[in-house]
């Protein structure tokens, strides 16, 4: 069994998060574009290869006002905070309004919050009771000083001991094995096209996951505006909260091994009021990367951000500036929406055919299709979408 522990004070403010499709905002609300606030950090980061292009009609996904490179913010709102940032955006999950950004829609690389999206496309397949054994496979690829869970080689351990590592440690060994198990037949693989497949249905069109742990890959990308929409989706599970605020955590020990003892790597918990969960990222390519998310009066803010360095803030500096900034502004100081995901269409027929057997599908097809003379009213169905 996992043991873990919760302030109780947080655990109070875990309820469901409401999806709502908020109208966008006329052309009026938007201030006209200017650059973003940049703070400049003492060391100039190192260049980097140019993102590839934003498709025109993806930059106005939300709103024409978060069609920009600049930023964008409410007319008559106070200035945003200067970060080092180079993509962020602030909006309200229980809203769905996008309060300001920079650079919304602009492809960054993720670094680790892509955990992200690796928990919003599995986290409802597995079933966190479940024990599974790490192969060699899953750890072969891996640098030891990247940050690590700590599972071992053949070692057993429960779907949701590997959830807290990866939240809590940031473990790129605990996504490994998560995606491995999650991609069925395809192993490691399926569980990237299966984040890659939740983005599409999240509509997060920037987002392209290579690794499921997020470290660097070939055309590995996502924006601030795509990580507002991944937090919404995995932010909303009660579980997904339950493990963001863990702060200790006992992981079985195993044979020749003891017990790991898990501590919540997200300082903001208990540094800012209201802090539902964070996660970092950081690599050389992608600088610091977070996403975040922090709940006061009724409201509930997230915050992501891309491209940050690691002075003069950092980018939980950089978070806290931008949540104080969003908190301040009125609920009705909006840029744009976070749109609703896709919904799943299911087909009757195929369900008939694959569940059933082609020859009782038919068949039903046939008793269903053949008039009844005796039957003088009409009989409505319904279905459940």
């Amino acid at each position: 069994m996992t043991t873990f522990r919760v302030a109780a004070a947080t655990l109070s403010a875990m309820v469901a998060v409401p999806v709502v499709a908020a109208a966008p905002p006329t052309p009026a609300t938007a201030a006209p574009s200017v650059p973003c606030p940049k703070a400049q950090p003492p060391v100039p980061p190192p260049a980097t290869p140019p993102p590839p292009p934003v498709d025109p009609a993806h930059r106005k996904v939300g709103g024409d006002a978060l069609a920009t490179s600049e930023l964008a913010i409410h007319e008559g709102a106070p200035s945003a905070p200067a970060v080092t940032a180079t993509a962020w955006v602030v909006a309200d999950l229980n809203s769905g309004e996008v309060l300001g950004g920079c650079a919304p829609h602009e492809r960054r690389t993720p670094a680790s919050v892509q955990k992200l999206l690796l928990a919003a496309a599995l986290m409802p397949r597995l079933d966190p009771k479940q024990v599974v054994e790490v192969k060699r496979e899953d750890l072969a690829d891996l640098d030891p000083a990247s940050s690590l869970m700590g599972v071992l080689d053949g070692g057993r351990y429960s779907i949701e001991n590997l959830w807290l590592g990866l939240l809590m440690k940031s473990g790129n060994d605990a996504a490994n094995v998560l995606a491995r198990v999650g991609g069925g037949e395809k192993g490691r693989q399926g569980g990237v096209d299966a984040m890659n497949d939740e983005a599409r249905r999240l509509r997060a069109n920037q987002t392209h996951a290579a690794t499921p742990s997020g470290l660097d890959g070939p055309g590995q990308y996502t924006s601030a505006y795509d990580l507002a929409l991944i937090a919404r989706a995995t932010f909303a599970r009660e579980d997904f909260r339950r493990y963001m605020q863990t702060r200790v955590a006992e992981v079985p020990a195993q044979p020749g091994k003891p017990a790991i003892e898990l501590i919540n790597d997200n300082t903001l918990l208990d540094r800012y009021p209201g802090m539902l969960g964070g996660k970092t990222g950081f690599t050389s390519l992608a600088r610091q990367t977070y996403v975040g998310v922090a709940e006061r009066d009724g409201r509930r803010l997230t915050v992501t951000l891309l491209g940050a360095e690691t002075a003069p803030l950092g980018s939980l500096g950089e978070a806290i500036a931008l949540l104080d900034w969003g908190f301040a502004l009125s609920p009705d100081a909006s840029v744009g929406t976070l749109v609703t995901p896709e919904k799943e269409k299911k087909s009757s027929s195929l369900w008939l055919v694959t569940g059933l057997g082609l020859g009782v599908a038919v068949a039903l097809v046939l008793v269903v299709s053949t008039p009844r003379r005796r039957h003088t009213g009409a009989r409505r169905e319904t279905s459940q979408q």
